[in-house]
């Protein structure tokens, strides 16, 4: 399988995602041996879309020429694409954010009637393609947290996505949290294998890897600096 993983971490190798992302890549890789390609967005050069929908009526042709047109190129070219990012804002990191918004060349102004709602139709030929979420954050629990990004992921890609969210990510950077990131880790190569074997994740799998790893309580009392490690 042709993975592009397009890592929206400011921090690039070293962001709290990309320890799960890495594990869940090492399973696939576990399954099968996978092709897979890993942009760090933030060194990247992509301009802020404009909104003026050149692309839109001229074939796809951005007035920009910057890097997305050979991203584009690579999505297109990939069977699954991997957004890893931490949780800003309640939604993508501003580089992250600018890739989503400059794939505008993928879809026309003409419009369709998709259930309830109405979607652009494609310039390009993207329905072979899955899309994966794996986003983390620094908080206790994953309520009333995610579900902005979430639903964004969801009307952005609304076939065949699979969606991880974790909270108390930034244990996966502390080396003292060792006894409980590094089982949590191990859920994600095992998920990873699974998804490469049967493009999905079992619901008590995912739903355990998307729990808190310490109890709410304690998690926010380490960051408040009440308990020492």
């Amino acid at each position: 399988m042709k993975i592009l993983v397009l890592n929206g971490s400011p921090k690039r190798e070293k962001s709290d995602t990309m320890h799960m992302t890495r594990a869940f890549l090492d399973g696939m890789n576990d399954a099968a041996p996978q092709d897979i390609r890993i942009i760090d967005v933030i060194d990247r050069h992509i301009e802020y879309c404009t909104g003026c929908f050149t692309c839109k009526r001229n074939g796809g042709s951005c007035i920009y020429d910057d890097d997305m047109k050979e991203i584009l190129q690579e999505m297109l070219r990939s069977d699954l694409l991997l957004f890893s990012f931490p949780l800003y804002g309640y939604g993508m990191p501003a580089p992250l954010k600018a890739l989503t918004d400059r794939t505008m060349p993928l879809s026309s102004m003409a419009m369709k009637k998709d259930g309830e709602r109405y979607t652009h139709i494609g310039q390009a030929d993207y329905s072979h393609l899955r899309y994966l979420m794996i986003c983390g954050c620094g908080f206790p629990n994953s309520k009333h947290n995610f579900e902005p990004v979430v639903a964004q992921f969801k009307l952005m890609f609304p076939n065949r996505h699979t969606i991880i969210t974790v909270p108390e990510s930034p244990m996966f950077n502390a080396p003292e949290a060792a006894e409980v990131t590094v089982p949590r880790l191990a859920l994600f190569r095992q998920a990873g294998k699974q998804y490469a074997e049967t493009g999905e994740i079992d619901a008590a799998l995912l739903a355990e890897m998307c729990s808190p790893m310490i109890p709410e309580e304690l998690y926010a009392a380490i960051c408040n600096g009440e308990v020492k490690v």
